[in-house]
């Protein structure tokens, strides 16, 4: 229960457990329309969603200034890659916000002059980048983890097998992607801040590739990945030590 009030009591629990339920409705919504006589359980889902989506706007009014600072902190990280991958994604973490802010301006009626299709494409494209560079810094992250777990695991064999330092199950063709696998599976198992992380990047991709018509996907799809998602985000929450570091 104390975890619970915690996890409430912040406005990023809260926004995760209202993007859960936005998620989900979308989920349950695309499953039971094609179903006869779920008509009025179709339209209270869809008025609940509205209803969470809006809540999430005010949640969200504040996240520039936590963009901004994030931007701040990923400059002065270590490794290059991280820190232009991050520094670049946070620029366009602010961007999305600022177009977010001005959508809401415009959706509580401040302002009626805003091109509301305009600042969506705007708000979804800065999204979309920003995914796309935390990706490729998953990514890098994950092949220095494939490569430590590689360099490990070729020791292991030559102590067992005397075999040289150079050899490696992924040398057989045939066996190259089983290795590959492994060495992936290996590399996720000891790293679940970089598993949840990359997990949370890929789902929440779904939502900006079929905004700007790159890849149109169903609304059970989105849903799906925006369930995961945000649980994913939940997770982190509720446990921070499971939040990717910055190094």
């Amino acid at each position: 229960m104390d975890t619970f009030i915690r996890f409430t009591n912040q406005t990023q629990g809260r926004d995760r457990l209202f993007r859960a339920t936005q998620y989900t409705c979308m989920l349950l919504r695309y499953l039971l329309e094609p179903k006869a006589g779920k008509e009025k359980v179709v339209l209270k889902l869809k008025k609940l969603e509205t209803s969470v989506s809006t809540g999430r706007k005010w949640f969200r009014l504040g996240n520039v200034v936590h963009a901004v600072q994030a931007t701040q902190e990923s400059v002065h990280a270590t490794d290059l890659v991280p820190r232009v991958c991050l520094t670049l994604a946070n620029v366009n973490r602010v961007l999305y916000f600022i177009c977010d802010t001005v959508l809401w301006v415009r959706s509580v009626g401040l302002a009626s002059g805003i091109n509301k299709e305009k600042w969506r494409m705007w708000a979804a494209r800065h999204y979309y980048y920003c995914l796309l560079l935390s990706l490729a810094r998953d990514l890098y992250e994950l092949s220095l983890q494939m490569e430590q777990a590689a360099r490990d695991r070729a020791r292991a064999e030559q102590s067992l097998s005397q075999e040289p330092l150079g050899y490696s199950v992924a040398d057989e063709e045939t066996e190259w992607l089983q290795s590959f696998l492994l060495l992936l599976f290996r590399s996720l198992k000891k790293q679940p801040p970089l598993l949840l992380d990359t997990v949370k990047n890929f789902c929440d991709l779904l939502n900006p590739l079929d905004q700007l018509g790159i890849y149109k996907f169903n609304p059970g799809i989105i849903g799906l990945g925006g369930l995961v998602s945000s649980i994913a985000g939940i997770v982190v929450v509720v446990y921070p030590q499971m939040k990717l570091r910055v190094r």
